[in-house]
């Protein structure tokens, strides 16, 4: 049995922190960012490890960065590993030293491919097949350590982000045992990661969620996909923000001549056809939006009420 700290926040940790529960080893306390104010009315958000622990009666440890102000916290459980998932915080060597087995990472992707924040998105909007986790013993770089396992996923067809990150979370967490009980029997490899075969994508924005028409169909398909559920897709419909949360190929069943319209263009509105726009080589049909201050719906739903013309640019 190991003691283990388990450092996360976000509901794909959730998902590996009770993995870890289930096994044999011991979790001495739980680590994660601060609670947060959000919404219009500024309420207070916890960690969803957060509230999950204290239910559990785990110790909880809070920082804004655990390795300028949670080392001697951190030490005192005398953990033998560390464990960190969709954490979001850099460490620093103090705490990668910390534990006899150092830090252990669950990355949401095989790397070296796609190192960085958001790898589930990423590999969404790129129109991967498949994608994986790696378990990985972290170092000073970013997502640079030596791979100690990874375990290989398909991605489904109409999967979105959230989908996609409960299942590679699960798969994630049952690696990570079968990780840590051959760490705990020095049977463990480490693998260098093939620098030259590395790919590292960015952290996402609302401001680079705008869908981009010039692109073709099925790749605004797996745009929106990749957002969804955050930090969500969207077009300017008259000066409106019109969030979309499922895009669809559709073919010109209409006979329509597209060669005048630009990329962009709505070609159908209506209540029967949904928003139907013009892009790289063919059409795209908004499938499901939410209107500002409205609720999420079919387009077919949103036009029943809403008059927008046809050839109208977004």
């Amino acid at each position: 049995m190991m003691k283990i700290a388990f450092l996360g926040s976000s509901n794909f940790s959730l998902i590996v922190l009770k993995k870890l529960l289930e096994s044999e080893h011991k979790v001495v306390c739980v680590v994660t960012n601060l609670d947060s104010e959000c919404g219009r009315g500024q309420k207070v958000s916890c960690p969803p490890v957060k509230i999950f622990a204290e239910k559990n009666n785990i110790p909880v440890l809070q920082f804004k960065s655990v390795s300028r102000e949670g080392f001697d916290a951190v030490k005192s459980f005398s953990p033998d590993v560390l464990v960190t998932a969709s954490f979001g915080q850099i460490l620093r060597q103090n705490i990668l030293d910390l534990a006899k087995f150092g830090v252990i990472n669950v990355h949401a992707s095989l790397l070296p491919k796609y190192r960085g924040s958001c790898p589930i998105n990423w590999a969404i909007i790129n129109g991967e097949k498949t994608t994986g986790v790696t378990i990985m013993k972290t170092a000073l770089g970013l997502d640079t350590g030596d791979i100690i396992s990874k375990s290989v996923l398909s991605i489904l067809k109409d999967e979105n982000v959230e989908q996609l990150s409960e299942r590679l979370a699960n798969l994630g967490g049952e690696l990570l045992v079968k990780t840590l009980l051959k760490l705990e029997k020095n049977e463990a490899k480490f693998t260098p990661q093939d620098e030259e075969q590395s790919t590292y994508f960015p952290m996402l924005s609302k401001e680079m969620a705008k869908i981009d028409f010039s692109k073709t169909a099925t790749q605004i398909e797996n745009f929106v996909r990749g957002l969804n559920p955050w930090p969500v897709a969207f077009v300017q419909v008259n000066n409106e923000k019109l969030k979309v949360f499922k895009a669809v190929k559709t073919q010109n069943i209409w006979g329509l001549d597209l060669s005048e319209l630009k990329a962009g263009q709505i070609v159908k509105s209506s209540g029967k056809t949904g928003l139907v726009v013009k892009c790289r080589g063919g059409l795209v049909l908004l499938d499901i939006v939410q209107p500002q201050n409205g609720k999420q719906m079919k387009s077919t739903a949103f036009l029943n009420g809403k008059n927008i013309a046809e050839k109208t640019q977004l």
